[in-house]
Order: C-alpha cells, then structure tokens, then sequence
C-alpha cells in the first residue's frame, strides 16, 4: 500500500474522567491506569456513583504503521468553586511505540490513563474540574 497521512480522531464524551472522589484531609493521588482502571493514593477515597474512563484516541493509518506518542506537559484544570489540580498523563495501550493494526476506514484504538494530585479541602475544594491535556502522535 502507498504511505497514507496518518489522521487522529478524538471524541469528546471519550476523555479522561477520574469519576468522584473524596480526599480527605491530606489528599493524594487518583490514578486511571492505561487499561481503565482506577486506584487512589494519600487520603483519596475513591466513591462510586459517576463512572471513570481512560481518554480514548482513533488512530487511521495503513496496517502495519509504527506510531510514537508524546504525552505532555503536564495539564492545570480548575475547580468550579475554585481551586486547582495537576493532570500527569501515565501512559497509553498499546503503550509507544505501537503498530497499527486496522485497516482504514477502520482505525487502531488508543486508551491513554493519567494520575490527578488532589490537594486538601482548602486546595481543592468540591466540584467538577476542568482542562486541556496534550498528546503528540508521530508517524515513523
């Protein structure tokens, strides 16, 4: 086959959702590992109610394409009664570099996790929290 473009889809209501969580006095950590699922660290309590998901990104290229990621930096989101948190992106599956293995139009997945630092009460107070993380593909 020609060398085709690579193209990278992104759909939305497909993001990095940590779910709802309690932090307790010290805070921590909430981790959404690469395969989907979900841990806590610190004082973080992880609560069920909203589900969580790893960021998913589709990825159409000819089969057999070698594709690199670069995940960063890190993301600020911020609170909608205040406060702010810190996104570190942890990874991907298939982890970087990957081959791609559907044949378009069909496309390749990719489940992309991440770690949250939650801060106290003070620091983060309840609410939903909002950013922009950044991951650049690279056709080999």
């Amino acid at each position: 086959m020609p060398p085709r473009p690579l193209a990278v889809y992104v759909n939305p209501a497909l993001g990095l959702v940590f779910g709802q969580f309690t932090h307790g006095p010290s805070g921590g950590t909430i981790i959404i590992s690469p395969s989907g699922s979900r841990s806590a660290t610190g004082s973080v309590i992880p609560l069920n109610g909203e589900s969580y998901s790893t960021a998913i990104f589709e990825i159409e290229a000819n089969p057999g394409t070698i594709v690199s990621m670069v995940f960063g930096p890190d993301a600020i989101l911020t609170g909608s009664n205040g406060g702010s948190m810190t996104l570190q992106i942890g990874g991907s599956y298939p982890s970087s570099p990957l081959v791609t293995n559907a044949v378009p139009p069909l496309r390749t997945l990719v489940y992309v996790g991440g770690t949250l630092l939650v801060g106290g009460p003070l620091a983060n107070p309840p609410g939903s929290y909002y950013g922009t993380f950044y991951v650049t593909f690279f056709q080999e």
